[in-house]
């Protein structure tokens, strides 16, 4: 997650160390993590990278190559390992994390319940979200998914603050030693409403529940089921468009000022008078449009607050 420095204190000025996993960045679509292993090398289409050259650098320093290529060395944030972790169940992305931790309300200190591990992505956020008093239990019903899960906490240092346990929570429930303890519960199961009378006796009261559900049919059984306990009960899909932002040219010639007749006089008028004719010809202005390709549905996330009783 975040580099830890000696006084267990979460730390981004701790250098980087031989057995550190750091994120190579060579571009925002290419990055991948590599532990730090200083008789290893890193090879790429930018040269030879040596580890030992690494090692003692901050995190977020640039290093060259044998051939003057160069990276960057990034510390391994919950954002940048949910780009680079392996995939062994789809996942959740930022902006779906984003609001699932902003919307169960967690901070420093809480006990989070989570039911389907998959491979770890918003455990990481969770994690760092509860940091450093609180904790994070996560469940999984495939005892070796779970267990390669507990190996990439072990790599990004979070084991002291996840505990990974193989269970069947559709089928069994939470365990009964969580009655009562969990500030909140997230659930990422194909039937999430057989796991909810299990969620209502571990949450405290006033303890928000979130569900992910990929199809609105798997939503509207979970809320005829939230109804009975659970109020405040919302549902949200994020559709997330990424904008392009850069330099380029416009043509601010007569001819063009001439089409922008919804601009104030005062405001034409110094596009005109403003700077010689050849400045006029081609002007560097900032730009930004959509991108290409855009994410589309990824699921459904429902919040529900238990009720308190009287």
């Amino acid at each position: 997650m975040l580099p830890i420095d000696p006084t267990k204190k979460l730390s981004f000025t701790r250098c980087i160390c031989d057995g550190d996993l750091v994120i190579v960045y060579e571009r925002h679509d290419n990055m991948k993590a590599v532990k730090v292993c200083e008789s290893s090398i890193l090879q790429n289409r930018f040269g030879v990278f040596k580890h030992s050259d690494w090692i003692g650098k901050p995190f977020g320093s640039k290093v060259l190559s044998n051939k003057g290529g160069f990276v960057y060395m990034l510390a391994p944030t919950p954002e940048l390992w949910t780009l680079v972790l392996s995939h062994r169940t789809q996942i959740l992305y930022i902006a779906d994390i984003s609001l699932v931790v902003m919307y169960l309300e967690i901070v420093p200190g809480c006990i989070v319940l989570e039911s389907g591990t998959g491979s770890g992505s918003l455990t990481t956020s969770l994690a760092r979200a509860v940091a450093p008093t609180g904790h994070v239990y996560t469940f999984d019903f495939h005892e070796q998914r779970a267990a390669s899960a507990r190996e990439d906490f072990e790599k990004t240092g979070l084991s002291s603050l996840i505990t990974v346990g193989v269970r069947d929570i559709q089928g069994e429930g939470f365990p009964d030693e969580f009655s009562g303890l969990a500030d909140s519960v997230f659930l990422d199961l194909p039937q999430p409403w057989l796991a909810i009378p299990s969620a209502v006796k571990v949450l405290k009261p006033d303890g928000v529940l979130c569900s992910f559900s990929p199809c609105i049919e798997q939503v509207q059984r979970a809320c005829d089921t939230l109804r009975s306990n659970f109020t405040d009960i919302r549902t949200f899909e994020i559709l997330l468009r990424s904008y392009e932002v850069r330099e380029g040219k416009m043509d601010c010639s007569q001819g063009a000022v001439a089409k922008l007749g919804s601009l104030p006089c005062k405001r034409r008028q110094c596009s005109i008078e403003g700077g010689n004719a050849q400045d006029n010809l081609s002007s560097p202005t900032v730009m930004a449009r959509p991108c290409n390709e855009a994410k589309g549905h990824t699921g459904y996330l429902t919040f529900a607050r238990l009720k308190c009783l009287s």
